[in-house]
């Protein structure tokens, strides 16, 4: 298995896993993508019926990773996904609602999001390899709420590894604040800047395109633009879909609450190896910049000012880095194509329009995608309902899939919607909707309360850098 950069033109340089997995972005500001996708025909999926989670994860990675030997790989893969980590034997579960109609748990792991799914494979993934080549790694990462503490919370205490996690200063719930800030570890660094997710995430692409700095000072990436996280993301796309069907002949459809494309854009990685998807529904919220490009085909950002501040915090975001991956297959993997919208008219004109394109079309008719979008009063009473209804309290990203869901139903066809995160997380938006707090895990009990290491910066892509260099000098 060899990768290319989404921004490749001419003859690609190809890339094995493990050169990929600390790397982040491409040189040429790309994101990875595997050459060709591994394909999984009928039989493969009747053999991973029943199996445990972390044999599945190793089954569908081992398509992916062939510079790790299958010994090691397996023995990773049931490090991370135990009972004891995650809660559940079945990693993530599915809670039915009612006929054709599905919650995908994959808020069980230490820090209550779905990022913990990806985040233990990447924390022992980078060990391995660091201890393998006798290096360290600095992590240097952007966070509107979930990614920041399921990362720190994977590489704490990791051997070679520290965390530098920018989030945007005051536009996490308290809840999410505590979860990173409270981390005393001597290798978590938070920073919060003093703007909006895009800005940090922004700061992560500066930092990383400074080739020499980032070999100098060996930065790695965990958010989804590293190419490992959203690997490990596409396994429960397959165990959604075996817990939901009994035999391959059954289709499935998701819906995934998305801001920054990562979550779905693994969906559409299972879709393209074979897995039985009929429709991947895009949720977002009032920043709803992927649901106007799969309405009209305008990708449009925006900035600060337009970034709505919103009760589903973690999908405040007006760029959506993984998008790319989506518009190199979309566009028949034409690098240069891509490197134009991406590193051209998003740059320069802040958009750019494929609603006249015939391949525009496509993201519907053959890759399933559909979208919508959800407010906080949209919000609210899907919670309201959900508990009424079912009896099952949703955090609030949830209930913009939820609520996006019950629009794109089919009859006959499953609807699995990916449960983001556990309501505690954002309690006054469930306060609000129903007039109570939501349960609290033990281990959690107080956390808002306890000392807090953060520092709070301008978006200064010299003062990050300098930063990074007085903690690695």
């Amino acid at each position: 298995m060899r990768y290319i950069s989404t921004r490749a033109t001419g003859t690609p340089e190809r890339k094995r896993f493990c050169e990929i997995l600390l790397e982040g972005l491409a040189p040429d500001g790309g994101l990875y993508l595997p050459e060709t996708y591994p394909q999984v025909d009928a039989a493969t999926l009747t053999r991973w019926r029943g199996l445990a989670y972390a044999d599945l994860a190793f089954e569908v990675l081992s398509l992916y990773v062939d510079d790790i030997p299958a010994d090691d790989l397996r023995a990773l893969c049931r490090k991370t996904y135990t009972e004891e980590v995650f809660g559940t034997a079945a990693i993530v579960p599915l809670t039915r609602l009612e006929n054709g109609l599905y919650l995908e748990a994959l808020s069980n792991g230490p820090t209550l999001a779905f990022k913990d799914m990806a985040m233990q494979l990447l924390g022992n993934l980078f060990e391995y390899e660091l201890a393998r080549r006798g290096e360290e790694l600095n992590i240097f990462g952007a966070t509107s709420g979930d990614t920041g503490s399921a990362a720190e919370y994977a590489m704490r205490g990791k051997k070679g590894v520290r965390v530098f996690m920018t989030s945007p200063d005051g536009r996490m719930s308290p809840f999410q604040q505590a979860q990173m800030f409270s981390l005393l570890d001597d290798n978590i660094y938070n920073i919060a800047i003093t703007g909006v997710f895009d800005d940090c995430q922004d700061l992560v692409k500066a930092v990383s395109g400074d080739l020499e700095f980032k070999r100098k000072y060996k930065i790695g990436t965990v958010n989804s633009i590293n190419w490992a996280r959203l690997m490990a993301q596409v396994v429960y796309y397959f165990a959604g879909y075996l817990q939901s069907t009994k035999t391959n002949d059954e289709r499935v459809s998701f819906t995934v609450p998305s801001g920054n494309f990562g979550n779905v854009c693994a969906g559409h990685v299972a879709r393209m190896m074979g897995l039985p998807i009929a429709q991947l529904v895009v949720a977002t919220n009032e920043n709803d910049v992927l649901d106007e490009f799969f309405r009209t085909g305008v990708y449009r950002v925006r900035g600060t000012a337009d970034t709505h501040e919103t009760s589903s915090p973690s999908m405040d975001i007006s760029k959506a880095s993984n998008f790319e991956r989506f518009v190199f297959d979309l566009l028949g993997r034409d690098g240069a194509r891509t490197a134009d919208l991406f590193g051209t008219q998003v740059p320069r004109q802040g958009r750019f329009d494929l609603g006249a394109d015939p391949a525009f079309a496509q993201a519907a008719s053959r890759y399933g995608f559909a979208s919508g979008k959800s407010t906080h009063a949209d919000r609210l009473a899907t919670i309201r309902d959900t508990w009424q209804k079912y009896g099952v309290v949703v955090d609030t990203h949830t209930a913009d899939g939820l609520k996006v869901a019950h629009a794109h139903r089919v009859p006959g066809v499953p609807m699995l919607v990916l449960e983001t995160a556990l309501p505690i997380k954002f309690a006054a938006t469930i306060v609000e909707a129903l007039g109570r707090e939501p349960e609290r895990p033990a281990k959690f009990e107080g956390i808002e309360a306890l000392p807090k290491k953060v520092r709070v910066m301008a978006p200064d892509v010299q003062a990050i850098k300098d930063l990074i260099a007085q903690a690695c000098d």
